[in-house]
């Protein structure tokens, strides 16, 4: 596995960091150091409260960089292994306190961000992003838990976050307010457009999408960082759709394209290009699963021309599809279809 950045050698760790500045043009390199160089941070994610969190301490921590993850060092340092309940956002970390010893490894509630841990043959602990840096060493392997800790001396990881809306009979109660879904939905969607860097939204014309798209369209134009007090940087909008020549997907997201007023980009591919890019695909999601390796496929192609054009990060529907099926299936109602088309007229208005 390639590497970037820092190697730091701690008196019996090892931390290394291969990252880029995905979001923050002055972003630090990895590991990300405290002030007295005695926490040693190697992250994976993105903090979405940041700025909130970066308050707090003002004036009781001296931050070194940009970063939205070195608020984790400034946590640490306030309440230890707690820090992971005032974290919203995605991350997979470690933390290394050369003073007392002793480290924390995070990952966030759901699993985002990927993490594995590994041990060798002497029972020492790896961690990592990828699993195939982690096979040359360790003789098993498996997937760090999500909403779980591990610090030093713990025999298994603990878990911070538990999902206490599993079981329909602890949700049966709730009311439903498309006022209060409508809001929530708007705000995690600006909240992942708080970046300095070029971005865009993937769309494919399908409910998921199209509605993640026509939301960052409405908050493209100001700069989110700074609470909308200024203009963006890149206020353009531009969405990516990509499929073999003649999808429909492709002439549903051209129309939404249209009507939402983004800068679109359609790409297609042959199925022989697909079949060229299968081995890369399953060196980099790290699965034989067909199903998964399908889906990859195209978004792999799409990924390396939006990199090309120097877009850094880009939005999905993904995860709204599963909090929409309701909708999906009360779709199949003609007046909730009537709705439904008014809602997106008024998101696109």
């Amino acid at each position: 596995m390639a590497l970037t950045g820092q190697v730091s050698t701690l008196q019996k760790s090892n931390l290394g960091a291969r990252a880029s500045s995905d979001c923050w043009l002055n972003s630090g390199a990895q590991p990300l150091y405290s002030p007295d160089k005695k926490l040693i941070l190697a992250v994976n994610g993105e903090i979405y409260n940041h700025k909130e969190l970066r308050a707090r301490y003002e004036g009781k921590y001296e931050f070194q960089t940009d970063s939205d993850c070195e608020v984790i060092l400034a946590l640490y340092q306030d309440m230890g292994a707690d820090l992971l309940e005032e974290l919203n956002g995605i991350f997979a970390f470690v933390l290394y306190d050369e003073e007392k010893d002793t480290y924390l490894v995070g990952r966030d509630h759901i699993g985002i961000i990927p993490l594995y841990q590994g041990l060798d043959e002497h029972g020492n602990i790896y961690v990592a992003s990828e699993m195939k840096a982690l096979v040359p060493v360790c003789k098993t392997v498996s997937e760090f838990p999500p909403g779980c800790y591990l610090e030093k001396g713990a025999i298994a990881p603990t878990r911070y976050y538990i999902r206490d809306w599993n079981e329909y009979a602890a949700v049966q109660g709730n009311s439903t307010s498309k006022e209060e879904l409508t809001e929530a939905l708007e705000a995690a969607v600006k909240r992942q457009l708080m970046t300095d860097v070029p971005y865009g939204v993937l769309l494919s014309g399908g409910l998921d999408s199209s509605i993640t798209s026509a939301v960052a369209k409405r908050f493209a134009a100001m700069r989110v960082e700074d609470d909308d007090k200024s203009e963006a940087w890149w206020p353009q909008l531009h969405s990516f759709a990509i499929g073999l020549e003649g999808a429909p997907d492709l002439k549903a997201a051209r129309e939404v394209a249209d009507q939402i007023g983004t800068v679109h980009h359609e790409m297609t591919y042959t199925i022989q290009e697909g079949l060229d890019a299968i081995r890369d695909v399953i060196y980099h999601i790290e699965t034989y699963d067909v199903t998964t390796i399908r889906a990859s496929t195209p978004m792999f192609l799409m990924g390396r021309k939006i990199k090309a054009m120097g877009i850094k990060m880009v939005l999905s529907g993904e995860g709204l599809m599963r909090s929409s099926v309701a909708t999906y299936t009360s779709t199949k109602r003609q007046t909730h279809k009537n709705s439904t088309k008014k809602q997106y007229v008024n998101y696109w208005h």
